[in-house]
């Protein structure tokens, strides 16, 4: 397996370096703009653009040395394991999203991150990354913003599985997930990538295999949504809302490193 360790380079294959300056992923409407200084500084501090096989862990719980990134194209999941193997993902993670900032603030990751799909990413030592605190203020809270964010997501699906019975559970999460391709242009005609398996379903909401299995049969009946080629497409999104109590909001545009 694919290690995000101190041979990436190595075990990695590089793509292409693609500057900053020229990114397509900065032009969704998902994220906000940037001045060409800010934009200079962030292609400066990268160094790598990696793609990475799905099922790889680019982090891996307990490195010491772990980078920081942005997940440029592909799905991927951040995830907390015990001992015996049983393993909480604790959010998903989908192009623009800022990985590994609190990896790199301890000594060691307390989590670790792996792939869904085949995957690209930006690599940024940290090394670099701390120095935007001194020369680039603006950007530095940009950072500490998307680590607020990535937390507010795991305090959503926290509440879906403290206070959400399992139908609700799954409503929510899918309606999240196709609200955040949606903001990527990543939906057509109300459908979009979905690359989890219902392992990974039971692994996010906390629920068994077979009450997930059970779950998203008794949705996919009911004509709430169907799925079909690695795709998922929502076929009653009101009915869906209502059932996660789900409040539709326009997800507001966010930093991107």
């Amino acid at each position: 397996m694919w290690r995000g360790d101190g041979s990436m380079e190595k075990q990695g294959r590089r793509s292409a370096q693609l500057r900053c300056f020229e990114c397509p992923l900065r032009r969704k409407r998902a994220f906000r703009d940037k001045s060409e200084s800010q934009i200079a500084f962030i292609n400066e501090m990268k160094r790598e653009h990696l793609s990475v096989p799905a099922g790889s862990e680019l982090i891996h719980p307990g490195q010491d040395n772990a980078e920081l990134y942005t997940l440029f194209s592909g799905w991927a999941f951040r995830f907390k394991s015990l001992p015996d193997g049983r393993r909480q993902i604790l959010n998903f993670l989908l192009p623009g999203d800022f990985v590994g900032l609190q990896a790199s603030m301890f000594g060691a990751a307390l989590f670790g991150v792996e792939t869904l799909t085949d995957s690209e990413f930006c690599l940024f030592p940290r090394r670099r990354v701390w120095s935007m605190f001194e020369h680039m203020p603006d950007l530095a809270y940009e950072v500490s913003w998307l680590g607020s964010r990535e937390q507010s997501l795991v305090d959503d699906n926290l509440m879906s599985v403290g206070l959400r019975n399992a139908t609700e559970r799954l409503a929510a999460l899918i309606l999240t997930l196709y609200k955040r391709c949606d903001a990527l242009g990543l939906v057509q005609d109300r459908g979009f990538e979905f690359p989890l398996s219902q392992t990974h379903i039971a692994e996010a909401l906390g629920l068994s295999l077979v009450h997930t299995n059970k779950t998203f049969a008794r949705l996919r009946r009911l004509g709430l949504f169907s799925r079909a080629g690695g795709r998922l497409r929502i076929e009653n999104p009101r009915v869906l809302e209502r059932l996660a109590q789900y409040v539709e909001e326009e997800p507001a545009q966010r930093p991107m490193i």
